[in-house]
């Protein structure tokens, strides 16, 4: 079945005050934590997305026993750093990159073994990039020939830590090294080239985990963990997720008329590129209401509508909203002149080649745009409307259901049921925001 978001001009604006799902990176990190932790963990705001969903039902084939989910509350009841059991079946993560590369790192640790499998479009997504340094570890785990899952792993007495400098500035493969290293015999190291998102780190300590960050300069920094420890099970409130309110930040920035409020955000520095990027662009974003819940700065978030202007946006940014650039780039294709984006080649291994989907999409409704090795450059004008693939990404049918707020004629894109992967009450919740959204 392909479902099929159709979205029109919205006429007064977007308003009032909404609350997007829990953050899915957030969520994966509270199963996979609570699972292992000694003790009941309570989860509160946790995202119910077949992502997430995926990642608890690993854990309940190798003998967690959880309660609910409902209405975003878990109640998970931990087996301890060595208490899995072997899986009777090939564990299934779905659509969800960051479940299988940090299920890798928890796996490649195991005196079992493991086969992690995922959906189509996962499963040409690349994998070694965990692989090769899980495997200098002591880690007996491969890929397909084509780098790609499935990712076989086979047991192993213990692991090896390593001091490992990141190719590419990426969260997941962080944190699959740094989760292996929780079983190594000392310490491992991290070094990432650029910020990333450090829930990982945040969380660890959370649960009672020492986890050191050590910044080397602007740019660089070093994240260790000694191995041998234990989790201890706590009680997690997950709050929204920025990524999927990323999606109504540009709508309400863009739909004349707008003035939306958009509750308990969590506003994790190595997360708010996309707030950065769009100020560049002159957008109207405050936070108010700033606090900390569970270790992580949360605020409330207003956007009114102003006119965009066009930006040479920062590739520093680029990590640190690398999830948000397909809306960004919505964005950018209503914003007076030219936006420039340089420095995404890792737009190229999501759950499509974001950069490639996005040009296709844009032209496809009328836009300018010219495609680039890593990035691309947009001008901005007039969305004029029209029909697009999503290529089976949740975060492309999302962001053109947000172009379609603002086009002449509507946008409609075909083969939307990836939205449910990370955020299941899109099209209600951008109803009641005032855009307007049909699926059949």
């Amino acid at each position: 079945m392909s479902l099929v978001l159709s979205s029109e001009k919205a006429q007064s604006g977007l308003k009032g005050s909404i609350r997007v799902p829990g953050d899915k990176s957030m969520s994966h990190r509270a199963v996979m934590f609570s699972s292992l932790a000694t003790g009941v963990s309570r989860i509160t705001g946790l995202l119910e997305g077949e992502d997430v969903m995926a990642t608890l039902a690993a854990f309940r084939a190798m003998g967690v026993e959880a309660d609910g989910p409902s209405n975003g509350n878990l109640i998970i009841s931990g087996v301890g750093m060595r208490g899995l059991r072997e899986p009777e079946n090939d564990l299934d993560m779905g659509n969800s990159g960051t479940a299988m590369r940090l299920m890798s790192g928890i796996l490649a640790a195991q005196n079992f073994s493991s086969k992690l499998v995922g959906d189509e479009s996962l499963s040409s997504r690349p994998m070694r990039r965990v692989t090769v340094p899980l495997t200098s570890m002591g880690a007996r785990c491969a890929t397909d020939e084509n780098g790609c899952p499935p990712i076989h792993i086979r047991a192993v007495e213990k692991l090896e830590p390593i001091d490992y400098k990141l190719p590419m500035a990426s969260a997941q493969v962080k944190s699959a090294v740094l989760l292996a290293g929780l079983y190594a015999d000392g310490r491992t190291t991290v070094t990432e080239p650029a910020p990333t998102r450090d829930h990982t780190e945040r969380m660890l300590q959370a649960y009672g985990y020492e986890c050191k960050s050590e910044k080397i300069s602007e740019q660089v920094t070093k994240v260790s963990v000694n191995g041998g420890g234990e989790l201890t099970a706590n009680d997690i409130d997950i709050p929204a997720d920025i990524s999927s309110a990323a999606f109504f930040m540009v709508a309400a920035s863009i739909v004349p008329g707008s003035d939306l409020l958009l509750e308990h955000v969590c506003i994790n520095p190595t997360r708010t590129g996309i707030v950065d990027i769009l100020q560049g662009m002159g957008a109207d974003i405050r936070l108010t209401n700033e606090r900390e819940i569970g270790g992580e700065p949360v605020a409330d978030i207003r956007v009114r509508y102003v006119g965009l202007k066009g930006s040479k946006i920062d590739p520093n940014l680029v990590p640190l909203a690398i999830d948000e650039f397909p809306v960004i780039c919505i964005a950018a294709a209503n914003a007076s002149g030219v936006t420039t984006v340089s420095g995404a080649e890792e737009l190229r291994a999501k759950e499509s080649d974001r950069i490639s989907v996005m040009v296709e999409g844009l032209r496809n409704v009328g836009v300018e745009v010219e495609e680039r090795r890593d990035g691309m450059v947009i001008t901005g004008g007039p969305i004029k409307g029209g029909e697009v693939q999503s290529h089976h990404d949740h975060r492309i049918a999302m962001s053109f259901a947000v172009a379609g707020g603002v086009s002449q004629s509507g946008v409609k894109i075909n083969g939307a049921e990836a939205v449910a992967t990370s955020f299941p009450n899109f099209v209600d919740l951008a109803s009641t925001a005032g855009l307007v959204i049909t699926q059949t």
